[in-house]
């Protein structure tokens, strides 16, 4: 009996990206599937999404996966090249790269490429991690614009830092920053992220880079994907392998956290931290099973939940159960966790088997 179960629905997933289209008509959608999709399996997002305009991903290793298995579509790497071997293999196969430092320019501009590169520079516009100040920008642009190994327009890439929260400031501090410094020039640009497309046009300039959303998951921790008519692209189930009655006042599993207020029955769930589910998820977090929420209670161990059914349920061995999904929104248990819903999806291990939905 296969137990922990991946349920990747892909119509799902077609169905998100021609929705997110919808919010930018005339921009360029770029599906960002780095971290292996967040965790819905890179290969197969990018085998299905055939119309993406652009893929993205955080680091070379993934790109070269993508171009192994004979995608052609256009690669952008989000975190650039951080030797000569990879901007090498960068030229070699055709991606897009980000250039966001002192080491990356005097890089790419010293090196003998074996063709020349579409290059993105990286403007700190306010997140703060990696991308150049202000008082950098004219240097970059004419370093990279006489360089040999510019393929193209030179691009230009910011990332938003607080678009999720509407009540915020800074997302519009951040696009009249980035507008400001790149409003003289016409090669392609890009700033909005998933929250910059359902939230701020004014963001979305020639291309939008949909990560988090593309998967039917919500930006924002107020909402879920389905406010926005997205559709969840996993869901996570598991069986139900023992179902026993428990006393009122007893304990159950590891350090004794929980104690039943009253006679119940207890669902036990092959699901725990060995397959990627949080050890840290407090009592109350909730899972569905046949047609109603049922709260988590005990500590989650490595390979078992365990819930309350209720005194009267009728559940037994081999009953489905979700983790979240269709039924039960990723999002709603990230909050019960304290949590977000990108931790939770993209830490699953390979205990799960990634199956598809029929």
């Amino acid at each position: 009996m296969l137990t922990a179960e991946a349920v990747i629905d892909l119509q799902a997933l077609q169905h998100n990206y021609q929705t997110l289209k919808q919010h930018c008509p005339q921009q360029q959608l770029v599906a960002v599937i780095k971290g292996d999709a967040y965790g819905h399996g890179a290969l197969r997002v990018a085998q299905t999404l055939t119309s993406a305009d652009m893929f993205a991903v955080a680091r070379i290793e993934e790109a070269l996966e993508l171009r192994a298995a004979g995608i052609e579509t256009p690669i952008l790497l989000l975190e650039g090249c951080f030797c000569l071997e990879d901007l090498m293999l960068a030229a070699e196969q055709r991606f897009h790269t980000v250039v966001h430092s002192d080491f990356q320019l005097q890089q790419f501009t010293s090196a003998q490429l074996p063709a020349p590169i579409q290059v993105w520079l990286k403007l700190d516009t306010g997140m703060h991690r990696v991308g150049i100040e202000r008082e950098q920008f004219c240097e970059f642009v004419q370093q990279l614009q006489r360089s040999s190994n510019l393929a193209g327009e030179l691009g230009f890439i910011s990332h938003l830092s607080c678009a999720d929260d509407l009540q915020s400031d800074t997302t519009a501090r951040q696009i009249a920053l980035f507008e400001e410094l790149t409003k003289a020039y016409s090669g392609p640009k890009t700033l909005a992220n998933s929250a910059g497309v359902l939230f701020w046009p004014d963001a979305q300039y020639d291309y939008v880079r949909a990560g988090i959303s593309l998967y039917g998951i919500s930006p924002s921790e107020q909402s879920i994907g389905q406010d926005y008519q997205l559709k969840p692209v996993m869901s996570l189930k598991s069986k139900l392998i023992s179902v026993r009655q428990h006393r009122k006042g007893e304990p159950i599993g590891y350090g004794e956290i929980w104690r039943a207020s009253e006679d119940t029955l207890v669902g036990v769930v092959a699901m725990g931290y060995g397959d990627g589910y949080p050890r840290s998820a407090p009592a109350g977090t909730p899972v569905y099973i046949n047609g109603r929420i049922v709260p988590i209670v005990g500590r989650v161990s490595m390979d078992m939940l365990t819930v309350d059914l209720g005194a009267d349920a009728s559940d037994k061995v081999g009953d489905s159960v979700e983790l979240w999904g269709r039924q039960l929104p990723i999002e709603r248990v990230a909050q019960a966790l304290d949590t977000i819903p990108y931790e939770l999806c993209i830490k699953l291990t390979k205990r799960v088997a990634k199956t598809l939905a029929s």
